[in-house]
Parts: structure tokens; sequence; C-alpha cells
């Protein structure tokens, strides 16, 4: 069943401080058009310059994920991402007046809460996705993370934490509904450790911190220093350790929120490769450098995906006409009958299915020791799906018949051999007039296309 883009109906804003720069900054969300995506635009800088949410433009992980293009940055993209992707929208324009969005409460709610009062509007184009074929995994070598993508039929997210520390431990979170995301996911707070902490202090980083919009886990003894370096820090009077070993007494969300905030950086992150996915991941001990790594490797496949322009079928959908409905559109019969069903059908397109068994009687000759299907059984089992696409539209289609009067541009591309299941797609390429069809075909075994060719026939009545 096809989804449909979807964009922000207003447009709303916030404002707030950035977690490192420490500046105020002004963000609003816009509205987009179809296959626009997400657009983050520098509104305090001449030109108003542009950054896309792409992976490709990931400059440094260090503490967040920063886009550059062209000198221009975007700091800490990733929870705006992720409130964007987990409130399924696909295009939207993020305009800043500094380099960072506002850290809020370090979560994605208000973000969440944001899109909710703009209101969500569906647009007419499809939604593409990206469904994962084969299992693919990025590992960190350095850290021992990792992040796995596994087929699946939705796009679900498993994180797995564990820094070596008591005041943590080990954590884990799923989603397994990207439609739960708010309510499940969207208030987890970032979290640091407090050697971290001291140490981003020292380096002048987090300068919009406070205790508002990061849990910090207690993992060494404070000392007095440390407790004056800290009250200074976040402006205030007491510094103290909770029994949970959570500085100055914040209340979780969540048991396991670090994990679900990890969990949501994933989201951020892989919101980066451009387009929905249909995989099940699974992210072990995760951070904004594997998560984008592997974004990055998942980009590559995708575009080679496209180059390879490879439609995506379910095999496994109840056909639109099994082999008997196809019999009864179709004169032709075993062993001259080339397809096993339809699996779609529109006015202009339909998708068939061959399943190749070595019992096709052509093998017996061609060839006895290296079975080979024949290109031009290819090309007829193609024709006799474009003659599904016309037979299905007449009244009585059992009258009719279509007969090849041109083949044109035929291409073989690789060879079909006993096991392959094919899948052809025959689309119009005008409009079918006095019974004469011009069809443009392709033939796929995996996700490779194997020939194609297009085909003019004439629809004619039977005689009586």
């Amino acid at each position: 069943m096809s989804e449909f883009q979807k964009t922000l109906k207003s447009e709303i804003n916030l404002n707030g401080i950035g977690l490192h720069t420490g500046k105020q900054v002004n963000l609003t969300l816009k509205p987009a058009e179809e296959n626009t995506g997400f657009v983050f635009v520098r509104k305090d800088l001449e030109g108003n310059p542009t950054i896309e949410a792409d992976v490709n433009f990931v400059t440094t992980t260090e503490r967040g994920t920063t886009l550059e293009k062209k000198g221009v940055k975007i700091h800490t993209c990733e929870h705006i991402l992720a409130a964007l992707t987990g409130m399924d929208l696909d295009n939207a324009i993020i305009e800043l007046d500094n380099a960072e969005p506002p850290i809020l409460d370090g979560s994605s709610k208000y973000f969440v809460e944001a899109i909710e009062k703009a209101g969500i509007q569906q647009q007419e184009a499809e939604r593409e996705c990206f469904a994962i074929k084969d299992i693919i995994t990025y590992t960190d070598p350095e850290t021992g993370a990792e992040i796995t993508a596994i087929p699946h039929d939705k796009y679900e997210v498993t994180t797995l934490v564990d820094f070596g520390t008591k005041v943590l431990g080990t954590q884990n979170a799923t989603l397994k509904d990207l439609n739960n995301f708010k309510d499940e996911i969207a208030s987890s707070r970032t979290f640091s450790f407090l050697h971290e902490l001291e140490m981003l202090l020292d380096a002048g980083l987090i300068k919009g911190g406070d205790l508002s919009n990061a849990i910090v886990y207690v993992d060494k003894e404070i000392n007095e220093e440390t407790t004056q370096k800290l009250k200074q820090a976040f402006n205030k009077d007491d510094i103290s350790v909770q029994p949970n070993g959570i500085l100055n007494n914040l209340e979780l969300e969540h048991p396991n929120e670090a994990a679900r905030h990890k969990l949501l950086d994933v989201i951020g992150d892989l919101t980066l490769i451009g387009v929905r996915l249909r995989a099940k991941i699974i992210a072990t001990k995760p951070g904004h450098h594997v998560n984008t790594q592997f974004a990055k490797k998942i980009n590559r496949l995708y575009k080679l995906h496209k180059r390879k322009n490879v439609p995506e079928f379910d095999l496994k959908a109840e056909p639109i006409y099994d082999i008997n409905g196809v019999m009864n559109l179709l004169p032709h019969r075993p062993p001259f009958l080339m397809i096993d069903k339809i699996i779609e059908l529109s006015d202009k397109h339909v998708v068939g299915v061959k399943n190749v068994s070595m019992n096709e009687p052509y093998f017996v000759g061609h060839f006895p020791q290296e079975p080979v299907m024949p290109g031009v059984l290819q090309i007829e089992a193609m024709a006799q799906v474009g003659g599904i696409l016309v037979l299905s539209q007449q009244d009585n289609p059992e009258n009719f018949s279509t007969y090849f009067m041109k083949i044109d541009k035929v291409k073989f591309k690789k060879k079909v051999v006993p096991g392959d299941t094919i899948v052809f797609k025959v689309e119009l390429i005008e409009p079918i007039r006095r019974g004469i069809v011009h069809m443009q075909g392709y033939a796929y075994v995996n996700d490779t296309i194997v020939s194609e060719g297009t085909m003019m026939a004439q629809v004619a009545r039977n005689k009586e």
C-alpha cells in the first residue's frame, strides 16, 4: 500500500539556548514542497545559505552531529531531525538565526509539541522507502560500537547501551513502531558522565548546558574543587548526588532513559540517509560517529539502488490474478504460458511474476550442461504480462487477443537460470489508440535488470 509524503500545515517558532555555543537562537519550522526533504536555513548569514540534512555534509560528531556546507555549519542537528522523522514528516524547512538549534530540555519533546501544534499535512507525492534486503553491519574498531540493519517490513530500532559503569549499568530500549515515538522516546533527555562534564567545561563547551537539559551520572567522587566548578557552571547554590547516582535530584522520565535517548539519537542521525528505511536497526553502544558512518554506508547503497532504478515489489502480497486468473485472461496454455501471477495492476502499468523451474521444457536443449532461459522467451513472457494490462481493460477479455507488431531497443543484461524469480514490469508509453498498444517492459531478478525492451502490439477480436 502506498504511503504519501507529509509536511507541516503551518509554520511555528521556538527559541532557546544552543547547548555547545551557549547562544540564544530562534528556530522556525516551515512547510516544504514535496521531495524537499529537511533543509536548514541560516537566516543570520548573508544570502540565507541552506544545508540539506544529508549525511555527506557531516564533518564532526564530537558530542553531537555537525553539518557543514561551503563553510556554513549546523551543530547538534540530531534532536530536531529525530522529532521530524518521529512525527512521520518528510519535508520541512528549518530556519535558524544561529549555528545550533536550541537544546531546550535535552530531548525532542518540545520539537514534537511544536510539530503537533503546527499540524501535519499529507501531500500528493508518494513516499519513497528503502527496503533493506540483506543484513548490513558497520562496526567501529576502536570502540566496538556496532549497528546492524536487518530486513523488516517496517522501521524498528533497538539500542543496547553499556558504558562499563556501575551508576548506569547496561540498558536497552526498543521502538517497534515509529507512531510511538512521541510517547516512548521523544522526552528522553541527553546525558553525560561527571568526568566527561568536567572535560567539556574545561574545553569551553556546553555553554548552554544546565541541570534542566542534561542528566548527569556521577561516576566519580566529587571533591570541593569540582563542586565549586559545577555550582558556577550551572548557577546553583547547592550541588548534590541523589541515591540513583544522578546529580541534583533530576527525576528520570524512564528507568532506561539513557538507552532511549541513544535511540532518539540513532533516529536523528539516520534521518541523514535521506530516505525512510524499512529495516530493523540494532545499535550496540551507539554514538554519533558510528551512527553517521553507518548512515553513509546505507546512503551509498541507496544511491546505487537508485541508479539501478529497481522498483520495490512485495512478492508475498495477495496476487491480483493467480495462475487461474491469468488463464482466464490470456489464451496461452502450458508449456507456452510464461507467467505465474500478477501482483500489481493499474490502467497504465502491470507487474507479473515468473518462477523459473528446472522443469521448463526448453532447458532440455538450451543448454543441457548449462541451462539458460532464452532471451526471446523472456521477451515473450514480458509481452504476455503486457497482454494482461490490455485485456484486463476489455469488457469481455476472452473475446480478444493481443498480437506482436514490433519489438525494439531490446537488451539482455544477465543470464536467467533455474531457481530465479523474474519480475516483469510493463508500462504504457502512450494511451491505447485504435487497438494499438505501445509498451515499455523490464525484467528483474533480485535487484538487477536482466532484460528490457519496447513492444508494440494490436488488440484484435477473436474470430467467432
